[in-house]
């Protein structure tokens, strides 16, 4: 929260592919009141441009406020600005491992240090397969610092019809880490009973 009551929550949105789920982030928010803090890697704008038919400036519109990757004075990288944490989607693994080793190099990398250190929600959307090692014993280690890394993957339990589908899925399940309630997550209500 911050300053009266302002709900307020950092998006990052780097290189790895599946930049369209950040973007749907974005439109989502838009209708929950909370603030959207926006920062995006040059490596994510070449990936909107191969991915997608969005440019930066499209993407940045969607957000409350924008951020430059390289504004390392910018609010988000102090712990004094209050937020409820920050949400990374796509994450990369260069992303990922500066932010497990405290070594950064951006805002994006800047400011998820900072939220681990504030003890703030930090959810990590990794887009990457398949894994080695290195990339697992890093992921454990952000677990080990309170980091949610939650994978980009699929349900296929709300049988999807189109990429939208999966998209929407991928995003509203994302903000429900943070308590934030959209329309786009299709829940689970057990299992339904078999058809004669």
């Amino acid at each position: 929260m911050g300053e009266g009551g302002t709900r307020r929550l950092i998006v990052g949105i780097t290189g790895a592919s599946g930049a369209i789920v950040g973007v749907r982030l974005l439109e989502l928010l838009k209708d929950t009141g909370v603030e959207s803090h926006l920062v995006i890697s040059r490596a994510a704008e070449l990936a909107l441009g191969y991915e997608t038919e969005l440019q930066p400036k499209d993407v940045r519109a969607l957000a409350s406020v924008n951020h430059g990757v390289m504004a390392l004075g910018a609010s988000i990288s102090s712990g004094s600005f209050a937020t409820m944490g920050m949400v990374i989607a796509p994450c990369s693994i260069r992303t990922m491992s500066e932010i497990a080793t405290g070594v950064t190099s951006t805002l994006v990398s800047r400011a998820a240090d900072v939220v681990l250190k504030e003890r703030r929600r930090l959810v990590l959307a990794i887009r990457e397969t398949p894994l080695h090692l290195g990339h697992l014993r890093t992921m454990t280690a952000l677990a080990e610092m309170g980091a949610i890394v939650a994978p980009l993957a699929p349900a296929f339990y709300t049988r999807p019809s189109s990429v939208a589908d999966i998209v929407d899925q991928a995003a509203g399940r994302l903000l429900d880490l943070f308590g934030i309630e959209t329309a786009a997550v299709q829940r689970w209500d057990g299992v339904r009973k078999e058809r004669d």
